[in-house]
């Protein structure tokens, strides 16, 4: 038998180029998995103990008044101690905001706690200096010596950088000021952790809640936590793995059940000079292991090529990556997930083709029966799946349970799958009479519904593909739709100039107007109010402004203050208190107060708003004072902040607004969305190659046919529109069945996952990247049978009919 399978690997070679093709995609997306995430995690978890390095001990705080009194008494006593936490403020340089949020954490002014690594200049020495993170220095044209303005309002401090350093990403923030000068931003600081470099004793005294721990146990600690999120980003890929290696096993196992099909004239010689069926077994099953083998071997090479390739490409931008390197485990596995599969996809068709009599080998395999016991079987259990799944969709969206729905998704699929043998040659034939008749039609349906089980088979690797793509892109969609209107709740203005220290000037809207990714300009007048002794602005707002998004008016009722939420606190903590308790206001105007109603709110801003009627009551001469800003749809939000920003800086006036929180939500969807198709289109070429490996392999099963067809009058070009219409048919029928199974999960997923965050969210359809979906499989199903139908051609009637 070692001669017979040496042979019949090396005369079958060709037609295992397919099987192994899926196998070698698979090991690959695994070992470039492992890669990129170990290449992560040691990026990620490089030098976190850094900023703690200098001391013994580091305080876990619950309470930010705490680590406030920490702190303060650290710097009486002359204790070492160093802030872990970050603000985020608007950050401007001579008036032009530079970005309306940066991550600003603690300088220390100890030597020994000053852990980043200094790339130019020095380090503060006190209160108003600064130092500035390399990369974000780059792209903002930071450098030393420059003067920045920190936070707005009251709480505002300008600051010097006198250094430029360079930080570890996890840990890492865009500008480092003082203790005395991060303190002030009290409104958005939040510091967890404190560096500790006195005694627990101490700091247990001052913060009796806090929680003391050594400094190596909170890196660690802290280690874990990055590697548990990297691990979460490994096993999501994994899905993709999984979905990949599901179709590769379709097609594997069609591939085997077709050269079986091919071979059965074969077996069934060697069975009649006493070749057992198990000899025959484990002839056949040492091909495939020796197929898995060689197949996952090119695959780690592949994968390590293209993970070293990926990780250095990823590096230029994300610098903060790690060296490439193979991970034992993730590459080990690997190889041995594609030996595994391989051994399973060819398991069933090795039973089946070694099943069969000597004699009865010679007569085709009719495929699956309904009326036999089999197809019974096989009606019986895709009915079960298919009641048994819509059960537990039904539960899913009633609990909102996601285990639930992903257990009745995959029920109700596997028996989708489990119909394939019935309700795929029915489509088929349906869609064959749609496109009309003739000879070459009717050719091309006989074809692709002669054999119902390999037919199914090959559509449902392509089904896969398709329906979980259309299901995320409809699910994205729906995502950003309830996305969209929980941001013009939270932002609904795109941008807002809001005079400062005087009024606007007459000509500012104008050229507000003017720039280019500016679709309207509102003009609001306004006064100065003081609350708590903080200047306010306020502007007076009467109906619906045309900026305004979504289906707040921002138009307040008399006596009625929207207040944001920022302003309130700045305010001084008593009278914030009393704002969030009591919802009323005295505001002072020109000596006059009055009280006010107060709605916290926010999205525009430091100005409050009230209705004109009441700005009339405090100020009889109001100036004007903001510009609310609507930005054209597709606005670059860089290009738009940078150039009102110079406009606000010119006029002394502040700089705020949500286009940019807008467009970096929509980024992260497009990048969500991006990546998901991508992976999920591995899957899909894996079905594509399946789809061309039939056809393939079709050719060499119906050589005679084709011949005897050639010899009767069909012509080149008749026998390659044939095939082609074969390949057509196949991938339409899956397309439309995988949109139809992905919109229906989409609807699913919305109703779990969405309609329980985002009141009202309804089912948004992506017409054109559904649609895109569906003519890229259907065109690509169409471009995977070229080479079988030009291979099919070339061949003469003489040749092909001497075909034994």
């Amino acid at each position: 038998m070692r001669a017979v399978l040496v042979a019949s690997l090396r005369h079958h070679t060709r037609r295992y180029v397919a099987a192994s093709l899926a196998v070698v995609i698979g090991v690959a997306f695994v070992v470039v998995t492992g890669m990129l995430t170990g290449a992560m995690r040691t990026g990620l978890t490089a030098d976190v103990g850094a900023p703690v390095a200098g001391v013994d001990r580091v305080v876990t705080l619950v309470d930010q008044r705490q680590a406030e009194k920490l702190l303060d008494r650290a710097a009486e006593d002359g204790v070492p101690a160093l802030g872990l936490g970050y603000a985020m403020e608007p950050v401007t340089r001579d008036g032009v905001q530079l970005t309306p949020s940066a991550d600003v954490a603690e300088a220390s002014l100890d030597p020994r706690l000053q852990w980043q690594d200094l790339q130019d200049g020095r380090f503060p020495t006190g209160p108003g200096e600064a130092l500035a993170d390399v990369n974000k220095a780059k792209s903002s044209g930071v450098e030393v010596g420059d003067v920045l303005r920190v936070g707005s309002g009251a709480a505002a401090t300008d600051v010097e950088v006198v250094g430029i350093v360079d930080s570890p990403p996890a840990l890492g923030a865009s500008l480092y000021v003082p203790w005395q000068d991060l303190r002030r931003l009290r409104g958005s600081l939040w510091i967890d952790a404190v560096a500790w470099g006195g005694t627990a004793a101490q700091a247990t005294s001052i913060a009796p809640d806090a929680s003391v721990e050594d400094a190596d146990a909170w890196v660690a600690a802290r280690q874990a936590e990055i590697t548990r999120g990297v691990d979460v980003l490994s096993v999501m890929a994994l899905m993709f793995v999984a979905i990949a290696l599901f179709v590769g096993v379709m097609v594997i196992a069609n591939t085997f059940a077709i050269l079986f099909a091919q071979r059965q004239r074969d077996f069934a010689l060697l069975r009649c000079v006493g070749v057992t069926r198990r000899q025959l077994r484990r002839a056949v099953r040492l091909e495939a292991l020796v197929l898995g083998l060689v197949a996952s071997a090119v695959g780690v090479l592949a994968g390590a090529a293209l993970g070293a390739g990926l990780v250095v490409l990823v590096r230029h931008w994300f610098a903060d990556m790690g060296p490439a390197a193979l991970d034992p485990l993730w590459t080990g596995g690997g190889f041995a997930v594609g030996v595994v599969v391989t051994l399973l996809a060819a398991w069933l068709p090795t039973r089946a083709a070694t099943r069969v009599a000597p004699l009865a080998a010679l007569r085709p395999d009719t495929g699956v029966d309904v009326r036999s016991a089999a197809g019974r079987v096989r009606l019986a259990l895709a009915t079960l799946f298919l009641l048994g799944g819509t059960g537990l969709l039904s539960v899913a969206v009633a609990t909102r349970t996601l285990p639930v729905m992903l257990a009745g998704g995959t029920v109700t699929f596997l028996g989708v799958l489990l119909l394939g043998p019935v309700l795929v040659p029915r489509l088929i034939r349906v869609a064959g009479r749609l496109t009309g008749d003739g000879p070459v039609r009717r050719l091309a349906t006989g074809n692709a519904v002669r054999n119902p089980r390999r037919t199914a088979t090959t559509a449902a690797s392509l089904l896969v593909g398709v329906t979980l793509t259309t299901a995320v892109l409809t699910g994205l969609a729906s995502s950003r739709a309830g996305l969209d209107e929980e941001m013009d709740a939270e932002y609904p203005l795109d941008a807002t100039v809001t005079a400062v220290d005087q009024p606007l000037g007459a000509d500012l809207a104008d050229r507000a107007a003017a720039l280019p990714d500016v679709a309207s300009v509102d003009v609001l007048d306004g006064t100065t109010a003081t609350i708590g002794g903080v200047e306010v602005p306020l502007v007076g707002t009467a109906g619906r402004v045309a900026s305004v998004r979504g289906p707040d008016d921002l138009s307040p009722r008399d006596g009625v203050l929207l207040l944001p939420y920022d302003v309130i606190d700045e305010l001084p903590k008593r009278l914030g208190d009393r704002v969030w308790d009591e919802h009323e206001v005295v505001v002072t105007v020109a000596g006059r107060e009055r009280t006010l109603d107060v709605e916290p709110a926010s999205g525009w801003g430091r100005a409050g708003i009230v209705s004109t009627t009441t700005l009339a009551a405090l100020d009889a001469d109001p100036r004007p004072t903001a510009l609310w800003v609507r930005a054209e749809d597709g606005a670059d939000a860089e290009d738009l902040r940078g150039d009102l920003a110079a406009l606000a800086g010119a006029s002394g006036a502040g700089l705020d607004g949500g286009y940019s929180q807008r467009a970096w939500v929509d980024l992260q969807v497009d990048i969500l969305t991006g990546a998901v198709v991508g992976l999920l289109a591995i899957a899909i070429v894996i079905a594509l190659v399946g789809i061309a490996n039939t056809l393939g392999l079709s050719v060499l099963e119906r050589s005679r046919e084709n011949a005897l067809l050639r010899a009767m009058g069909l012509t080149r070009r008749q026998l390659r529109r044939a095939m082609a219409a074969e390949g057509l048919l196949l991938s339409a029928v899956a397309t439309a069945m995988g949109v139809a199974l992905g919109l229906a999960f989409a609807w699913v997923g919305v109703q779990v996952l969405i309609a329980g965050v985002v009141d009202g969210a309804s089912l948004t359809v992506p017409v054109l990247q559904v649609g895109g979906v569906a003519v890229v499989a259907a065109l690509a199903g169409l471009g995977a049978c070229v080479l079988p139908a030009r291979k099919a051609a070339r061949v003469t009637p003489a040749a092909g009919l001497a075909l034994d």
